[in-house]
């Protein structure tokens, strides 16, 4: 749907988080956004998803069963989704879940769960699927009405696989969505038009997003409705989840050192000590020291736990860090110093941790952190906005935002050489090309390989996909003229085209196409598994009420 245009009913923003996720609506009558709360009362809802022998649980009932079925409750799907199975992070990730994961088709990670007396087989786009329903539930129930369009977030250095992803996600979840948008750019539209900051002065500021699963930062320039992103920068695997398994390592070697036992191969204890950690990660943000008592942990014997903010913040001192060379890094690539940030405005709950906050306003000497806006809502403010715009329902003065790419994109040449055809922090929408030529002679294909990534060779690079171009004239090496375009749309996902302009020969990828994607019929099936589990939720509900 264009901008502009009015849709048939409300569109709304969804932030998907790695742990809390949270959707948001413009309300043209009262011209505000409103934030929905759930059917608990929260504004935020668990990214969790648990399986049972009856019942499909989603959010905060997934949750609150956690510790009793930890094999079949999914959490951090996030960090699999768009991901291979092969890769290290994922393989890291795997050994701290008590759900399985094994190896599907073309690499792609499967969710193993036992379900109403079955073995399930899930995609990670499907567990996040089944989160959008709940967050579009959430939203139909508080507007009365059906909800199709929605714009939702992602991190900003989500590549083009985890973000087609993503979009394949919003399908199965029943969602026409609209735009894909970077976390940070939606808190920066939740900062502007927050009424207590409209001032109409132009100002650049450094969106510090540190949520769940991810760290994501960019420098953006606001004048008037005006949203230019200068630079990025970020780490798709850095978020309070880490902090976490820090602590939870932690006592998990206490435990082993106070009574000679291991609990890392009993589920249930990990996942009851995980929640407990969770727990004391939030009350250390506004106290000393934070104690907790699992009774029976692990062989019958009960586990006292007491942790100080000066021990947490040593458990994470290899982390921490990490968070102000991302600062560093992206104030570099915007060719800025620190001292022209107007604002540093916090986003996502791993802000609120007292050390971040400290070493952020010691880094920019002094500086007061922007607090105004709500961190752990402020991204889905700023979605609901966008959808409305997009949806034609927002009449104030337009917003337009110029988001970037985060990663250098470019094809391979000899001697392993990475060709950069869009260099990175280049604002997207995008179309650039480059000209290139064979290297043997009277050779009539060409292997089209793509990369991102910073490094000048391809080795030090990341292989998003190739392909092959085929029916170039025979001739002598550098003879033919190539011509290789990529393209990356308003969702930031990359089209990469080849042409022999000689004959007119083309071959072209969506790189998600060589990741291990969804094929349309795959997104089918699970649209329809989507649908059956739905009906089968509340057949089971419809039981209940009677048995009552």
């Amino acid at each position: 749907m264009a901008a502009g245009t009015k849709g048939d009913g409300p569109a709304i923003g969804i932030d998907l988080g790695t742990t809390y996720s949270c959707v948001a609506v413009w309300r043209p009558v009262h011209e505000r956004v409103e934030v929905i709360a759930n059917d608990q009362g929260n504004l935020t809802t668990p990214s969790c998803v648990a399986f049972t022998d009856t019942w499909r649980l989603i959010g905060d009932a997934a949750v609150n069963q956690a510790d009793m079925n930890p094999a079949n409750t999914v959490f951090d799907d996030k960090r699999l989704i768009g991901r291979r199975f092969s890769e290290v992070s994922v393989q890291g990730d795997m050994k701290l879940w008590p759900f399985k994961v094994i190896s599907g088709p073309s690499d792609r990670p499967m969710i193993v769960v036992q379900y109403m007396g079955e073995e399930k087989k899930f995609a990670a786009e499907e567990i996040s699927s089944m989160v959008l329903v709940k967050m579009r539930e959430t939203a139909e129930a508080y507007l009365e009405t059906a909800v199709k369009d929605a714009v939702i977030t992602v991190p900003v250095y989500f590549n083009d696989s985890q973000r087609q992803a993503t979009l394949d996600a919003g399908t199965i979840a029943g969602l026409n969505v609209t735009r894909i948008i970077n976390e940070p750019s939606a808190a920066a539209i939740a900062y502007r038009l927050d009424d207590t900051l409209v001032t109409g002065e132009a100002k650049t500021v450094l969106i510090f997003d540190f949520g769940g699963g991810t760290l994501d930062i960019s420098v953006i320039h606001i004048d008037k409705g005006t949203f230019t992103v200068k630079a990025t920068s970020g780490d798709t695997h850095l978020g309070g989840v880490d902090l976490n398994n820090k602590m939870v390592e932690h006592f998990v070697q206490e435990f082993l050192k106070k009574h000679k036992a291991d609990i890392r191969s009993n589920r249930r204890a990990m996942m009851r000590l995980r929640t407990a950690c969770e727990r004391a990660k939030r009350m250390l943000s506004s106290t000393a020291q934070a104690k907790f008592e699992i009774d029976s942990l692990h062989d019958g014997i009960d586990f006292y736990g007491s942790i100080t903010r000066a021990r947490f913040e040593e458990l994470n001192m290899d982390l921490f860090p990490k968070c102000i060379e991302h600062v560093q890094k992206c104030l570099s690539g915007a060719k800025m110093d620190k001292s022209q940030i107007h604002d540093v405005v916090l986003v996502g709950g791993s802000t609120k941790i007292p050390k971040v906050q400290q070493m952020l306003q010691d880094f920019f000497d002094g500086k007061k952190l922007c607090k105004k806006i709500n961190p752990d809502e402020a991204v889905a403010y700023g979605a609901a906005i966008q959808a409305a715009i997009l949806n034609g329902e927002y009449d104030q003065k337009v917003v337009d935002l110029l988001d970037v790419t985060p990663l250098s994109l470019g094809i391979e040449t000899v001697g392993g050489v990475m060709s950069v055809v869009i260099p990175r922090n280049t604002t997207i929408p995008v179309k650039m090309e480059g000209p290139y030529t064979t290297e043997y002679d009277y050779q009539t294909t060409a292997g089209i390989y793509v990369y991102e990534g910073e490094g000048t060779l391809t080795m030090d690079n990341k292989l998003l996909g190739n392909f092959t171009l085929t029916g170039i004239p025979p001739a002598p090496r550098l003879v033919p003229k190539l011509k290789v375009t990529f393209e990356i749309d308003t969702n930031g996902v990359l089209t990469v085209v080849a042409e022999d302009r000689s004959s007119g020969n083309k071959n072209c990828i969506t790189i998600i196409n060589n990741k291990g994607g969804l094929s349309k019929e795959e997104i089918e099936r699970m649209v329809s598994d989507a649908n059956k589990y739905k009906s089968e939720g509340k057949k089971e509900m419809v039981k209940v009420k009677k048995e009552r």
